[in-house]
C-alpha cells in the first residue's frame, strides 16, 4: 500500500506523479540518445568494459547522463546509480544497501543487440527504498511502450494514446513445458553443459540477451520463468517487482529473498511461486 508511510523500517513508495515522471525521462532521453544512434553507430562508438562481450556505447553513456541528471533533479534526496557508472566506480554499487532511497539505471538493456542492429534492448529504471523495489519500468524505446509497477499496486502496459491494461502471469503449463530464459553463456564455461541438461525436464529454454524483453514476456504471460547466475540490481530489480505485481515470484535459490543490493544467485524470477520453486531446485541439481 502506497500511504505515504514513513516511519523507520516502512517502505513508502512513490507516488503516481513521480512514477510518471520518471517513466517521462526516460522516453526523453531514449528519443534524444538512443534511437537516433541504433543501427548508426561508428566502429569508435562502440567500446568494451569487462571484456570482448561486455559491450558499451555511446548511446549506453549518453542516456545514463541525461537520466542520471534528471532523476537527481525530480529527486534530490535519492542515490541515483547506473550500470555505467558502477562499471566506472565499482564502489558506488556499495552504496546502495544503506541508501533509503535508490534509483538504479540500466540506459540501454541488451547492448550487445542494439550494437548488432537487433531491436530487442531497452530501458530499465527502478526505484529501491530501504532495500526493497518500490517502483519498476521496463522500457522499449523503439515501439515506445511500457510496463510499469508500484509496489502494491500491480503490473501495467501502457503506450501512447491507449489505455493502461493490467498485466497477469499465465497457468503453470504441462509438465515439461515450461519456457524458460537461461543465458547459458553467463555461467562458467565448465558448467554450462550441465546447467543446460538440469532444465531441459521443464521444457524449452532460450535467452533474448535482454532482461527488459525477457521479464516483459513473463509479465505478460508468454514465458515462465528466468534465472541469472550473479543478479545485478540494474539488470533485475524493476523485472522483480514488474513480474511479482502481475503474480509471480521472485527468489535466490529457492530460498531467500532477493535483495537487489546483493549479487547472490541464482536469482528465479518467474510466472508462480510454484514454478520459481520448482526451477531453484533444478538449479540446485548437481546430479
Amino acid at each position: 500500500m502506497n500511504d505515504g508511510a514513513t516511519g523507520e523500517g516502512l517502505v513508502a513508495g512513490i507516488d503516481e506523479a513521480t512514477g510518471a515522471a520518471l517513466i517521462e525521462i526516460v522516453r526523453a532521453a531514449a528519443a534524444r540518445e538512443i534511437l537516433p544512434r541504433f543501427r548508426n553507430l561508428a566502429d569508435d562508438e562502440i567500446d568494451t568494459k569487462a571484456g570482448p562481450d561486455d559491450l558499451v556505447t555511446i548511446a549506453d553513456r549518453a542516456a545514463e547522463a541525461a537520466i542520471t541528471i534528471a532523476a537527481r533533479d525530480l529527486l534530490p534526496d535519492a542515490l541515483v546509480i547506473g550500470e555505467e557508472a558502477v562499471s566506472e566506480t565499482p564502489d558506488l554499487l556499495a552504496l546502495m544497501e544503506d541508501a533509503k532511497t535508490c534509483v538504479v539505471i540500466d540506459p540501454v538493456d541488451g547492448t550487445s543487440n542494439f550494437a548488432s542492429g537487433i531491436a530487442a534492448f531497452g530501458v530499465i529504471l527502478s526505484v529501491v527504498e530501504r532495500g526493497q523495489p518500490v517502483f519498476g519500468l521496463l522500457y522499449d524505446p523503439v515501439l515506445d511502450d511500457w510496463i510499469v509497477a508500484h509496489k502494491g499496486q500491480g503490473a501495467w502496459f501502457s503506450a501512447p494514446g491507449r489505455a493502461p491494461r493490467r498485466l497477469t502471469t499465465r497457468p503453470r503449463p504441462p509438465a515439461g513445458r515450461l519456457q524458460g530464459f537461461v543465458p547459458v553463456d553467463l555461467f562458467e564455461p565448465m558448467d554450462r553443459a550441465p546447467v543446460m541438461a538440469r532444465f531441459a525436464p521443464l521444457g524449452p529454454t532460450r535467452a533474448l540477451r535482454c532482461s527488459c524483453h525477457e521479464y516483459r514476456t513473463i509479465a505478460f504471460g508468454h514465458a515462465d520463468y528466468a534465472v541469472s547466475p550473479e543478479p545485478k540490481p540494474w539488470d533485475h530489480a524493476a523485472g522483480a517487482l514488474i513480474v511479482a505485481e502481475a503474480g509471480g515470484h521472485a527468489t535466490v535459490a529457492g530460498t531467500a529473498p532477493y535483495l537487489p543490493a546483493r549479487s547472490d544467485g541464482p536469482l528465479i524470477i518467474a510466472s508462480s511461486r510454484d514454478v520459481a520453486l520448482d526451477v531453484a531446485r533444478m538449479a540446485s541439481n548437481k546430479g
